[in-house]
């Protein structure tokens, strides 16, 4: 049964068409196909008028996120790092470069990755209106993730690619 808080962020969202603030996060196991339409998602999410928010990846879902995003309109994605640049892979560093929204994590630097994805996923979920996951049913970090989206009362899409 939906809450008062529920109801109330729903009308929000209903209110607001076009300028939702959508986090999209996923596996770095992604099959082409997969990445092809998670990369159109991207795209026409940000045509429409929405804000993406993912995390740097050189695979996978975030990776395919970017890809979309930088090509419809890269002013309206922001992209929250684990840790930092320096830590992110030659390639990803690559994309990165130009990219006005990327928020870096130095405090994290010594964390392990998945402790900082964690953390990451959190604070991806809370500048969000909505949740919108793509993982396998063993992707125990994104389901932390889902579940503390829905504590948090956000809408949330799951994707299972199993």
């Amino acid at each position: 049964m939906p809450t008062v808080d529920t109801l109330v962020e729903e009308l929000k969202l209903i209110q607001n068409i076009g300028t939702r603030r959508i986090a999209i996060i996923g596996t770095r196991n992604l099959s082409l196909m997969h990445q092809q339409l998670v990369e159109i998602l991207s795209y026409a999410l940000i045509v429409s008028g929405n804000t993406i928010i993912t995390s740097g990846g050189a695979l996978g879902v975030n990776a395919a996120v970017i890809k979309g995003a930088c090509r419809a309109d890269q002013n309206k994605l922001e992209i929250i790092l684990p840790q930092t640049i320096g830590q992110q892979p030659s390639d990803v560093q690559n994309v990165l470069i130009g990219i006005k929204g990327v928020v870096e994590h130095p405090d994290r630097q010594n964390m392990t990755l998945a402790d900082a994805s964690r953390i990451c996923n959190r604070e991806i979920v809370e500048l969000s209106h909505q949740l919108i996951c793509f993982l396998y049913h063993d992707s125990h970090t994104l389901k932390e993730a889902i579940e503390y989206a829905h504590m948090q009362h956000k809408i949330v899409t799951v994707f299972y690619l199993d």
